[in-house]
């Protein structure tokens, strides 16, 4: 997958009455802008301490692309010739569209400054034949996949954390959890705007009203998202966080919430509900920022303060 130098963005599409062939048409557009060079002004600039390349990752029965950020060598000594890096699991947004690319200024700024490595799954985007679980298995798959080969990957497996916006966030938040059932240990997640709840009361807190209609997310959105991410004869509760049976024993947490986002209180909740479960977490909200902020800090000036936010519990979730 390849940047594009230039590209406009498409027009929004009616999601309440949008077929498969639109979705598919749609997706495949804005995706294109957000590897544009155009969508700079709006994702902002990579950092220059960080190199940055796509790699495939063999899994059973297909392969992924993953975009991966590795420090550049520096006087320090810190750079990508080191072998015993942390690693940094990342998760994009989006849902039914999204790309790695669109994280760019993150991830790169996260691999340069920790300095870690950071791989953002190029997951599966939901559609009417694509559930939530395949992006949930991509996630969970390549996490397991780097810790298990992490020679190659140049990583310390000891010092491993999660991190997702969005839908990312909801793909994370369950593999934290698979990770404690597993055994594979986790030193922290941090979910960004977390999407953790696909079951009937998806739509019913209180955010959700107060915020139906934002610029980077709205309630029909929401309801496509959740027509789409859980088939009739599927169990929402499974790929809902919010509704785990046990959130004891997980990672410590760093929930970041923008406050005029329709989902705010799917974060605040959770927050709360692993720390009622035991698990550390720490809630932290941005006021007025709204939904998707990380990724856009062309146009929110709330994503530098939680990027160093994010950039300090990760350095000392992992002892750097």
């Amino acid at each position: 997958m390849s940047e594009v130098t230039a590209m406009e963005r498409p027009p929004e599409p009616n999601w309440s009455a949008i077929t498969p062939e639109e979705l598919r048409t749609y997706r495949d557009a804005e995706n294109r802008f957000r590897a544009s060079t155009a969508a700079r002004a709006i994702l902002g600039d990579p950092d220059p301490g960080a190199a940055i390349q796509w790699r495939k990752v063999a899994l059973p029965g297909r392969e992924l692309p993953v975009r991966v950020y590795r420090p550049l060598p520096g006087l320090d000594g810190r750079g990508a010739d080191r072998a015993d890096l942390p690693l940094v699991l990342h998760i994009h947004g989006g849902g039914f569209a999204g790309t790695a690319v669109q994280s760019d200024w993150v991830n790169s700024h996260l691999a340069a400054q920790l300095p870690a490595v950071v791989v953002s799954v190029e997951h599966r985007l939901l559609d009417q034949v694509t559930p939530l679980s395949a992006a949930v298995d991509d996630g969970w798959d390549v996490l397991q996949h780097v810790v298990r080969h992490a020679a190659q990957w140049g990583i310390d497996p000891a010092r491993t954390a999660v991190f997702g916006e969005s839908c990312g966030g909801l793909i994370n938040a369950l593999a934290a959890i698979r990770a404690r059932e597993t055994g594979l240990h986790l030193r922290a997640q941090v979910l960004v705007n977390p999407a953790v709840d696909v079951t009937e009361t998806m739509l019913d807190h209180a955010s959700v009203t107060e915020y139906a209609r934002t610029p980077t997310l709205a309630v029909p959105q929401l309801q496509l998202f959740q027509r789409l991410a859980v088939p009739p004869e599927t169990d929402p509760r499974t790929l809902s966080p919010l509704y785990a049976d046990n959130l004891n024993g997980l990672a410590p947490a760093l929930v970041v919430v923008p406050t005029h986002d329709p989902i705010a209180d799917h974060g605040r909740r959770y927050a709360g509900q692993l720390q009622a479960a035991g698990t550390p977490a720490r809630l932290s909200e941005y006021p007025g920022a709204g939904h998707a902020f990380l990724s856009v800090p062309g146009m929110e000036q709330q994503s530098e303060p939680a990027r160093s936010e994010i950039l300090e519990f990760l350095r000392a979730s992992l002892n750097i």
